[in-house]
């Protein structure tokens, strides 16, 4: 395993085993402690996926120690909206069956709340129950609407990336205000302009993995982490989690980057953060 530190130090690992779309109960269960089981130690969830309480069983039943795991989940937006920031938290907490989460994080940016929920994660950070705060899915002019109250910089800023949608303006952003890039959705899925194309079929990315004995899925993971982005890849199949922990023998090479950086399409598979409606 490789590591990333946050900006107050706290190290979080560059690879997690991302929760999104995992079927609440046994799925869940049988999951998270396959991936802890196979050596992982980031464990990413969010209220909104209706499996906190899988989640929180998985970690106690793995009889992996719970200092041991990175431990992220997300406020949800209507709670941003009715400004139930610490129900909401206490809520996930509750479900997760622990008395602090590693890494909370503002979900999306719900229009004309930012501001209050970001002085409220602070709240939440300065009390010790999250170990860092960050954000989700915030473009860069949100990022400033937040920059001009924020006492804690955010830690994270999780949002879709792969191949397809590199986000290099906005990882440029990121570092730049030292808050680590974190890729969701890194491996493609259903496309929103409605193409078909699979970037595991990729011939460019296929070739890549040729020299490395690697799949396409293992190119485009190690592409994250080489270029200092955590990613949490998604899956329930036993056979694909351990696939997606294999990274840490090799590196992708500068060329190897560059033509992986060259198949960006700007194309999303989920809403851009300025037009959610949920």
């Amino acid at each position: 395993m490789e590591f990333v530190k946050l900006n107050n130090g706290l190290e979080m690992p560059m690879l997690g085993y991302g929760c999104f779309k995992v079927e609440d109960g046994q799925v869940t269960v049988d999951s998270v402690k396959c991936a802890l089981e196979l050596g992982y130690r980031s464990i990413d969830t969010a209220a909104i996926y209706g499996n906190e309480q899988s989640v929180g069983q998985a970690i106690k039943e793995s009889g992996v120690p719970r200092e041991e795991i990175f431990l992220t989940t997300k406020l949800w937006n209507s709670d941003q909206r009715s400004g139930e920031v610490e129900a909401a938290f206490q809520k996930s907490l509750t479900e997760l069956g622990t008395d602090y989460v590693d890494l909370y994080l503002i979900h999306w940016p719900a229009k004309g709340h930012i501001v209050d929920a970001w002085l409220k994660m602070e709240e939440i950070y300065k009390s010790g129950r999250a170990k860092a705060i960050g954000i989700s899915n915030f473009e860069p002019h949100h990022i400033e609407e937040i920059k001009k109250v924020w006492t804690v910089v955010p830690q994270m800023n999780q949002f879709e990336m792969h191949p397809y949608l590199s986000q290099k303006k906005l990882i440029e952003v990121c570092k730049k205000e030292n808050i680590v890039p974190q890729s969701w959705s890194p491996l493609g899925g259903s496309w929103n302009d409605g193409t078909q194309d699979s970037l595991l079929d990729h011939p460019t990315l296929k070739e890549i993995g040729a020299k490395y004995c690697k799949s396409a899925a293992q190119v485009i993971l190690r592409w994250n982490i080489d270029l200092g982005v955590v990613v949490i890849p998604k899956s329930v199949t036993p056979s694909r989690i351990a696939d997606n922990l294999n990274l840490f023998d090799f590196k992708l090479t500068a060329e190897d980057i560059a033509a992986i950086d060259a198949l960006n399409k700007d194309r999303r598979s989920g809403p851009h953060p300025d037009e959610i409606t949920f």
